[in-house]
């Protein structure tokens, strides 16, 4: 079995995964849509990762104490797909998958730690599938005008 160290490397990584990716998405949602409702939604569900980390059984000094980045196999590991993007949606799209594949992380390994924390995540998770239905409506929405026909 691995030590608390790993375990604490895997929630610190998609602690920032999660976060990332909704920061992103939630720019588009402010910038491009001019959402504030959606913007207001994913700014929300970010903040509550935030606050679970803190609150939890983990502290950021922990986190950063088992981070080793410069070892960390993964990091320059990029598939071809990941480094090309069609266009905002496209963005929008990878950065929400992102998003909750890493709430999903973060949900399994807290039931090692903390299983309040990891309902907690089971519902982020459920939240962000519903914002992204919302945003998905407004995306395809706001390409009407456009020809092409949205393919999210």
């Amino acid at each position: 079995m691995k030590s608390d160290k790993d375990i604490y490397r895997i929630i610190d990584a998609n602690l920032n995964r999660s976060r990332e990716g909704l920061r992103v998405c939630e720019e588009i949602t402010r910038f491009v849509l001019n959402s504030p409702a959606l913007t207001r939604e994913l700014k929300s569900i970010r903040h509550k990762i935030s606050n679970a980390a803190k609150d939890g059984s983990v502290g950021h000094s922990r986190l950063c104490a088992s981070r080793d980045s410069e070892a960390d196999i993964g990091r320059c590991s990029k598939l071809p797909s990941e480094m090309k993007r069609a266009d905002l949606v496209d963005i929008f799209a990878a950065n929400m998958e992102r998003a909750k594949e890493s709430i999903r992380v973060l949900e399994e390994v807290f039931k090692l730690i903390d299983k309040g924390t990891s309902a907690g995540f089971a519902k982020l998770r459920f939240r962000a599938y519903e914002v992204e239905k919302k945003t998905v409506k407004e995306i395809c929405s706001f390409k009407k005008g456009n020809t092409r026909r949205c393919h999210y």
